[in-house]
């Protein structure tokens, strides 16, 4: 990285010959190599193959759910996750306990063990709640998640986990309304989504190697920024319906909550790590927010002055956070 952003240093300062930048970016390795799009190929048909072998697993029970008997179901399936776990085991005492080929073995087992609660819960039809089958899967694949050591293993588990904490608000939602609410579950998905970014952070911070791929933690992030700008604006435009029981303090604490939370974001990601994805997301968030404040007060009479000035505010507030974002780059790039 160090190589590159040097070479595109020499570039803006003229230091590189006129037709030779596509040799100096050769250099910066820019451009893969043979062996490297071996690598990648390879890896992209690996994780291709496990997600496939999942899902067909799947369409093929639902498929022939009517020829195949009860106990041949869970026959394949659980035969499926023995041969899973004994393959990723082989692989990893011939490669090592890091190697890919084990971490889409545990990738696959893990698929294959969604698929056996769900078998159980389609045929003895034993009445739980639909958020109960994601709860124990998440449980059940929390070895296997921490063993393989894979990014996106880990975000699988943390999906998992939000689509428990979904379900489980949309099942109580009717009967206890009072306390579980649209509000209540946008605040328990921001806690958890916001604490599994600061310790997915922290672990990178302290060394953590599986953890130092920037994608999966972005990803993370983007999910915890969707949510706490979901409640500024549940704040803004949903405060004052009176069948919600929302109060004034409520709605203050969204909007501190997302102050707190987007001074936090730029202050880490400008100062210490430096990502530069993190920052347009969080002005992103900044300039849609700050954009439907304006809109609440202006449109309300759906007045042409009030579009008119929405607007331009907009194309005005979009154009510094991109003249920011601009200079934020080179100054990482120097």
């Amino acid at each position: 990285m160090e190589k590159q952003i040097e070479i595109m240093t020499w570039l803006a300062q003229g230091r590189i010959a006129a037709g030779r930048e596509q040799e100096a970016f050769k250099l910066a390795g820019w451009y893969p190599d043979a062996n490297q799009w071996r690598r990648f190929i390879d890896q992209l048909m690996l994780w291709m193959g496990a997600i496939a072998l999942g899902a067909s697993l799947i369409f093929f029970l639902a498929y022939n759910w009517q020829a195949i008997g009860r106990y041949a179901k869970f026959a394949l399936v659980e035969g499926a996750i023995l041969i899973s776990l004994l393959a990723g085991w082989r692989f990893s005492a011939q490669q090592g306990l890091g190697s890919m080929a084990s971490k889409a073995c545990l990738l696959l087992a893990t698929l294959f063990l969604g698929a056996l609660l769900a078998l159980v819960g389609q045929t003895y039809q034993t009445g739980a709640d639909t958020y109960e089958l994601f709860l124990v899967w998440a449980l059940a694949a929390t070895a296997w998640v921490f063993v393989a050591q894979l990014g996106a293993m880990y975000l699988l588990w943390l999906g998992l986990i939000n689509l428990t904490i979904v379900l489980y608000f949309q099942t109580f939602g009717g009967l206890f309304g009072f306390f579980f609410n649209w509000n209540a579950q946008l605040w328990v998905l921001l806690i958890w989504n916001t604490l599994a970014l600061i310790a997915w952070e922290f672990a990178a911070w302290r060394g953590v190697q599986h953890l130092q791929t920037r994608w999966e933690v972005r990803v993370l992030g983007t999910l915890s920024g969707v949510v706490i700008s979901t409640l500024a604006l549940d704040a803004i435009f949903n405060g004052s319906n009176a069948g919600l029981n929302r109060n004034l303090s409520s709605r203050i604490a969204s909007v501190l909550c997302y102050g707190v939370w987007m001074l936090t974001v730029m202050w880490m990601y400008r100062r210490h790590l430096k990502d530069l994805y993190m920052l347009a997301g969080t002005i992103l968030s900044l300039i849609v927010v700050g954009n439907a404040v304006l809109a609440k007060q202006f449109l309300h009479h759906s007045e042409a002055g009030g579009f008119l000035l929405v607007g331009l505010t907009i194309i005005a507030s979009s154009a510094a956070g991109g003249i920011w974002l601009k200079r934020i780059a080179k100054e990482i790039q120097s």
